[in-house]
């Protein structure tokens, strides 16, 4: 069992890596003179046939169809906020600095499911837990510290919207995904992680289409870089990252305290973006400031786990607020 969860938290660690060129490829895109709106448009619409390629090896599309043609509102109303709402502030805020800003900006995602959840919830996990509370002022503390780090000690307007965008990605992607999985919940559909992840993407594509015949009318067509760019993002984070931490977390599904040590592997994505980011885009590494921060949100991630050990209850399957 132990070495399970060894290989479990490796693979999570690995997960992190590919989710990492996310914001590097992100800002890659913005930072060479790229649209950041056809980073994000041609990343879902190259994440579905993507998709499509791995369903064979992950039992196909099983009752999918059938659930996509009896409810379609409740996949189009959560997977526009999900997706289309997680990734146009997302990729608008790479234009806000290096990649490590936005990186560990978005950690906040790792408490804005359980804050979320007396809203969701109508059972025994709709309640706040203090710890949890708390930890969430830490983390949120040092998402500021980055911030005010990379501004030099003080935020502008443009710095503020930016934080503004991240918080809003943060919170709409766990919306998005409860949501659905709530919605399965009450229906007895039983979905694989890569179904739902292949049905959320399905389901924004009409927002994405109609995205980008604005764009293509006012910007005009994307380059090949951004294809090339935004292909890389589809492929790291929207197949390779969401299917390997999926199944990290299927692994260590009935042990608590592994389940927690996969999520926190996430906080690795600071480190990763700051070294990636450093060589091969030129980007300045955090300074003193922001270092302290990004370590203020890596303890924060922790003792984020170690709580969610200490209460979560064994369970089947969890999956986790992460995906394409």
């Amino acid at each position: 069992m132990r070495s399970n969860a060894l290989k479990a938290v490796a693979i999570g660690l690995l997960s992190a890596l590919f989710f990492t060129f996310t914001y590097v490829f992100n800002r890659a895109v913005v930072s060479g003179g790229g649209h950041w709106q056809w980073a994000v448009i041609l990343r879902y619409l190259i994440t579905l046939p993507l998709l499509a390629a791995v369903l064979p090896f992950q039992g196909g599309l099983g009752a999918l169809p059938a659930e996509l043609r009896a409810h379609p509102v409740p996949w189009l109303r959560w997977s526009a906020v999900g997706f289309f709402l997680f990734g146009l502030p997302l990729t608008w805020a790479a234009s806000s600095g290096p990649s490590w800003l936005v990186a560990g900006s978005f950690q906040m995602t790792v408490l804005a499911g359980p804050l979320m959840a007396p809203f969701i919830y109508r059972d025994a996990r709709a309640r706040w837990h203090a710890g949890s509370l708390a930890i969430g002022v830490l983390i949120l503390a040092g998402v500021m510290l980055l911030q005010l780090g990379n501004a030099h000690g003080s935020l502008d307007a443009e710095a503020w919207l930016a934080v503004g965008a991240v918080v809003v990605a943060a919170f709409a992607y766990p919306l998005g995904n409860r949501k659905i999985l709530l919605h399965l919940e009450r229906t007895g559909v039983r979905l694989g992680a890569v179904q739902r992840v292949f049905g959320m993407t399905l389901a924004s594509w009409p927002l994405w289409l109609a995205f980008a015949a604005v764009t293509w009318a006012t910007i005009g067509p994307p380059t090949w870089r951004e294809v090339g760019l935004a292909g890389g993002v589809a492929l790291s984070s929207g197949v390779i990252a969401t299917v390997l931490f999926f199944h990290a977390t299927e692994r260590v599904g009935r042990q608590p305290t592994a389940l927690a040590a996969v999520e926190a592997m996430q906080a690795a994505e600071l480190l990763f973006a700051a070294g990636i980011g450093a060589v091969f885009l030129g980007e300045a590494t955090p300074g003193p400031l922001a270092a302290s921060g990004a370590i203020a949100i890596i303890v924060g991630i922790g003792a984020f786990a170690w709580a969610s050990s200490r209460e979560a209850p064994a369970v089947d399957a969890v999956e986790g607020d992460r995906g394409a």
